[in-house]
């Protein structure tokens, strides 16, 4: 028998299938966007969106199971929203970079 409310284990698991659907999104978008810039955007979105849904679930769930906050599960998406915008950037300035270097003519110019 769990002692976890039954309300509890259903917003668990609707927050854990929320979380694979926007990883699997994420994934999709990666596979199937035809632009290194739209494939770049696609999996920083949802795999942020996908890491807070499962960790909402792992805090709740481990919450009413334990009767306390667990602070350690709210790391991981943290330090996500941390540093994939720093990541996403690079990457965007790097792509950015090598087309001018290719010479594509629909990528903007230097701003300098």
């Amino acid at each position: 028998m769990s002692t976890v409310p039954m309300w509890a284990q259903i917003v668990v698991a609707v927050l854990i299938a929320a979380g694979g659907l926007f990883a699997l999104v994420a994934a999709w978008g990666l596979a199937r966007l035809p632009d290194f810039f739209l494939r770049m955007h696609a999996p920083s979105l949802a795999y942020t969106l996908g890491a807070w849904c499962i960790a909402g679930a792992s805090v709740l769930y481990f919450s009413m199971l334990g009767e306390r906050l667990p602070v350690r599960g709210w790391l991981i998406p943290v330090f996500l929203a941390i540093t994939v915008p720093i990541t996403t950037s690079l990457l965007a300035r790097a792509g950015l970079f090598r087309a001018r270097e290719a010479g594509r003519e629909d990528v903007p110019p230097p701003l300098g």
